[in-house]
């Protein structure tokens, strides 16, 4: 019975500091994407709502990132890496998300965005197979403003019909307009925050 009791004490000991604690919320969600040849989704499929004005994660690459489509048209295409949707509307017509590319032998990021059903790019930078670097957009009043590394780069004007309201999360697409040649993986650690 003494050892029934003592173990009743430490096993109700750790479940109440199991349940006292609160996530924090600048946790980091590690999560493995996989977009599978002759895809353009990735998996886990994932449906999730941002409730704040900023996302902010960190994304790895490896060498399955590399691919030649033999033509510069289409290897020029645009990868979606992370985003969200804006103005309580789908993502053609109102989204900010981070995009790449393999171009030049190089791995190219984008600010990639909707406004108003406009699409609109801008360069951003490289960055190096197997290192996890840091991205962040920032929706202000007019402004998607894009951060990689913990540097502003670019930011890009929001549609002035705007209303906030919900964000979507957007998640690791290939394409463009051809399909994944070969299974791509992308690791990303979305931190929350309010």
């Amino acid at each position: 019975m003494k050892k029934f009791n003592q173990t009743l004490i430490i096993l109700s000991t750790l479940f109440i500091s199991l349940i006292g604690c609160e996530p924090d919320p600048e946790e980091l969600f590690i999560r493995h994407f996989l977009i599978r040849s002759g895809e353009h989704y990735s998996t886990p499929r994932l449906v999730e709502i941002l409730q704040s004005d900023r996302l902010v994660f960190r994304a790895k690459f490896d060498e399955s990132a590399m691919y030649d489509f033999g033509d510069a048209a289409l290897q020029s295409n645009k990868n979606k890496l992370m985003g969200i949707s804006d103005c309580n509307s789908l993502h053609h017509q109102n989204s900010a998300r981070f995009a790449w590319q393999w171009f030049n032998d190089r791995l190219e990021i984008y600010a990639y965005c909707y406004v108003n059903s406009i699409r609109m790019e801008n360069f951003i930078g490289t960055v190096n197979l197997n290192e996890e670097n840091l991205y962040e957009i920032i929706l202000t009043d007019n402004e998607y403003v894009f951060y990689m590394n913990g540097q502003r780069i670019t930011a890009i004007k929001r549609g002035d019909v705007c209303s906030k309201g919900v964000y979507y999360m957007l998640y690791p697409y290939f394409g463009g307009s051809l399909p994944a040649p070969h299974n791509v993986r992308i690791d990303v650690s979305v931190k929350m925050t309010n």
